[in-house]
C-alpha cells in the first residue's frame, strides 16, 4: 500500500475513510493499493487522480508504517508529494482537512498511518521556518 502525505504552506492533507470503507470513519494519508506493472510513485498519481480528483507530483520518501488488521499486516510506504493540478474533493472518503504540524495528533488515525506522523510534524515544521 502507499499513500500520499500531499503538502503545502507547512500543512498536510488528510481524509478521512467513510462509514462504508474497512476502518471506517478514521483519518488517513490518500492512497491505495500498487497494481501489477505500476512502480509506488505511478501508483499514488493514479489513487490519488481517483480519491481527490486532483494531478500531483510524488517527491522523497517520508517513510513506512505498520500494523496488524485481522489476521495479516498492513505495510503503508508514504511519500512526500504536492498538488500540480486542481483542488482537491473527496470522491471516495467523506473529508478532507488540511492540517499543521501540530493539529495531526487531534484526528483518530488509521493505525498504519500513525508511526508516520512525527516524521511529517517535523516535516511541515522544517517548512515553515
Amino acid at each position: 500500500m502507499v499513500g500520499a502525505a500531499i503538502v503545502a504552506g507547512g500543512r498536510c492533507l488528510a481524509a478521512r475513510r467513510s462509514a462504508a470503507m474497512p476502518l471506517p470513519l478514521l483519518w488517513e494519508f490518500p492512497g491505495g493499493k500498487v497494481e501489477p506493472g505500476e512502480s509506488p510513485p505511478e501508483a499514488l498519481r493514479r489513487e490519488i487522480r481517483e480519491e481527490l480528483g486532483v494531478e500531483i507530483e510524488v517527491r522523497e520518501l517520508l517513510g513506512t508504517g505498520r500494523a496488524p488488521h485481522g489476521e495479516r499486516e498492513i505495510e503503508l510506504t508514504v511519500y512526500l508529494c504536492r498538488i500540480v493540478g486542481g483542488e482537491p474533493h473527496p470522491h471516495e472518503h467523506d473529508a478532507v482537512r488540511w492540517l499543521g504540524p501540530d493539529e495531526l495528533g487531534d484526528l483518530d488515525w488509521a493505525p498504519a498511518d500513525v508511526p508516520l506522523l512525527a516524521p511529517l510534524a517535523a516535516v511541515l515544521r522544517a517548512a515553515r521556518a
